[in-house]
């Protein structure tokens, strides 16, 4: 059997790292797509191409003529498209890119790849902001109300370049509907990794105050590592389908300062209320303070976890890792990072 050939859009995020080392070890051929302008290429990526392990083609997922060129390089059996604007705080301020690189740059690229070859297998990333206020659990079969661009213009995707492909043209494309998701290699920007990298540098006397905005916003989070191995399992399967990737479990983000600070062996006590609601260590110092700015312009999504039972029965997959576990790995990592530069 001759070695698979993956293209992985967004190779140098967390779920592109980590899906190019899954797909590595499986002796898959991997190339990544990057910008020519990209400088973060990020560590575990260059590591592999270093390697020899991850080859990485040069294109701009809103030019129509790079990607072809990348294509016609890689010439891949499987396409997995991680690439997009994932901040959904952002997305408020840049509504038009959003749309630009999460709808219609992935219906360019399924559609020269399908123009390339018919049989191409296609991992199209959803989200589970499509949802948006929908009733929890949501599965598959729940209908879908966006409440952010984010959300929306991954609900546009996942029609024009999923269903649409998949039913006039009986295209092979999958795709996973995603709950949040994190790990030590997500960015900074994104209010987990904010949260551990800021407790292991109050633990480094580097900061003093973590500020964020509303702790009581509850979502389904879960391990990015466990989640990449579920894209490559609906990959394999016999029939192109949909499928909800989630914990079904909700902790809040008050959930994630305590776990993150416990782990570094601090106790937090809150008190007051609404933006006046802070915590404090044992000697007395606040640590977390609430400043409204960073509240997002709409949150009505209350209850955003997810129903996994078919990917769970299908795929034979589920998460591994839960979320004490998470977190914890996560401060652990930030705290080892800023030790080694001291």
């Amino acid at each position: 059997m001759s070695q698979k050939r993956a293209l992985i859009t967004g190779i140098t995020g967390q779920d592109g790292s980590y899906l190019a080392e899954l797909l590595v070890a499986r002796d898959y051929q991997v190339n990544g797509l990057v910008r020519r302008s990209s400088h973060d290429i990020s560590e575990p990526v260059e590591t592999l191409r270093l390697q020899g392990a991850v080859e990485l083609v040069y294109a701009d997922m809103r030019d129509t003529k790079s990607i072809k060129r990348a294509l016609e390089r890689s010439q891949p059996d499987e396409i997995y498209n991680l690439a997009s604007q994932s901040h959904v705080g952002l997305s408020f301020e840049i509504p038009e890119e959003t749309f630009a690189i999460n709808s219609d740059a992935t219906t360019t690229l399924v559609q020269a790849a399908l123009a390339q070859n018919p049989n191409v297998r296609i991992y199209q990333a959803s989200s589970s902001e499509m949802f948006g206020d929908a009733p929890g659990p949501q599965n598959e079969m729940t209908a879908m109300h966006p409440t952010n661009p984010y959300g929306e213009s991954k609900l546009q995707a996942y029609r024009e370049a999923v269903l649409k492909p998949r039913t006039e043209q009986g295209a092979f494309i999958c795709s996973g509907i995603l709950y949040n998701h994190e790990s030590p290699r997500r960015g900074k920007q994104f209010v987990t990794r904010k949260i551990t990298h800021s407790f292991a540098k109050i633990k480094c006397n580097l900061q003093d105050t973590l500020e964020v905005g509303n702790i009581h916003a509850l979502r389904d989070w879960g391990y990015a590592a466990d989640y990449v191995d579920a894209m490559w399992r609906m990959m394999q399967h016999d029939t192109p389908d949909d499928f909800v990737i989630a914990t079904g479990t909700l902790h809040s983000v008050k959930d994630v300062i305590d776990t993150a600070a416990h782990a570094l062996g601090m106790t937090l006590t809150w008190n007051g209320e609404g933006v006046d609601e802070r915590a404090v260590d044992e000697q007395g110092i606040t640590r977390v303070s609430i400043n409204p700015k960073f509240y997002r312009p709409i949150d009505h999504v209350q209850n955003l976890v997810g129903d996994s039972t078919k990917a769970r029965e299908i795929l034979n997959w589920k998460p591994i890792t839960d979320f004490a576990t998470l977190i914890t790995l996560m401060v652990q990592h930030d705290l080892a990072e800023l030790q080694s530069h001291v």
